[in-house]
């Protein structure tokens, strides 16, 4: 199993010292034992915008896969994020992965301007076939030369979806090249029925073996039996990222959203998603500080089967 690491995008001192947190954070998980770079998308919000971040840790990488997790396709037209996209490609050698999903904001909608009724499946999923066209070199304009530059590798970067519900995984199969899953609550067997679900959704479909991948949002603690800062790092993130929310309902998942543990107790759940069968783990970081980066490597190098 493969360890993704996603950039501290959504956290309230991200800009303290400019873009250097950022490079920081993409240098290490490039040159530490890490699979991939990852980082979400959101409208409403302080975040960098996740094309021009796509450019940036394009240069700033020169060895890890770059993904989405996830990009709304309907925040944007078609065929020039396919465009972008297709740049993102090739500045990154091939090195990208696209994750795709609906979103859960209606707010994010109307700020770029988005009709919130198209927030369905069915419109990602014509969205991102309009983006594969553009990949293949069809001229879906009229212009006098198709919409480019090529991608590197034929049909254009994957496409996973991001999801944790049944109905939109049947709906995948068909045109998905697998799961940009999250776990909010480390539910294994939860987790386990998806990926058996998918599998057995993409066989029907004809389409092989989805790639399975999933996310959930980590702190370390020091030691067990600690003051369990983690839980409190991670209950601050989660009051600041969902601030679309409640602030009742977001202090009543806290307590059991997310990973807040040792470096030991991190090593055991790795170990449990890889028996899963899952292609790769992204975790999502509750802090700024690039030390979360340093403190997992050395989880990901010594733990085997992971």
């Amino acid at each position: 199993m493969q360890i993704g690491m996603t950039l501290p995008v959504m956290e309230p001192d991200l800009w303290q010292h400019g873009a250097r947190t950022l490079e920081e954070w993409t240098r290490a998980v490039d040159e530490g034992p890490f699979s991939t770079v990852c980082f979400g998308e959101r409208m409403a919000f302080d975040n960098p915008e996740t094309i021009a971040l796509l450019g940036a840790v394009a240069a700033w990488t020169s060895r890890v896969q770059v993904a989405t997790t996830v990009l709304v396709t309907q925040l944007h037209d078609p065929v020039l994020l396919a465009k972008s996209l297709a740049t993102a490609d090739q500045l990154t050698g091939g090195r990208l992965s696209v994750g795709v999903g609906v979103g859960g904001r209606e707010e994010d909608y109307r700020a770029a301007g988005a009709d919130p009724a198209t927030q369905t499946m069915q419109q990602m999923a014509d969205r991102v076939a309009v983006m594969r066209r553009v990949w293949a070199g069809e001229d879906v304009t009229g212009a006098r030369r198709p919409v480019g530059p090529p991608v590197v590798r034929p049909g254009g970067p994957e496409v996973l979806v991001g999801t944790m519900g049944r109905r939109t995984v049947r709906h995948a199969a068909g045109w998905a090249d697998g799961l940009a899953g999250v776990t909010l609550d480390l539910d294994l067997a939860a987790v386990g029925r998806l990926f058996d679900l998918a599998r057995t959704a993409w066989a029907e479909a004809g389409r092989g073996t989805p790639r399975l991948t999933t996310s959930f949002w980590f702190a370390l603690d020091e030691e067990a039996g600690g003051a369990s800062e983690a839980r409190a790092q991670v209950h601050r993130h989660l009051r600041h990222y969902m601030n679309w929310l409640p602030p009742g309902l977001v202090d009543a998942m806290a307590p059991t959203t997310g990973f807040a543990g040792t470096t030991a107790q991190l090593a055991d759940v790795l170990r449990a998603f890889a028996d899963l069968g899952t292609d790769e783990v992204q975790l999502i970081p509750t802090g700024s500080a690039v030390s979360q980066v340093e403190r997992v490597a050395e989880v990901v190098g010594t733990t085997p089967s992971v």
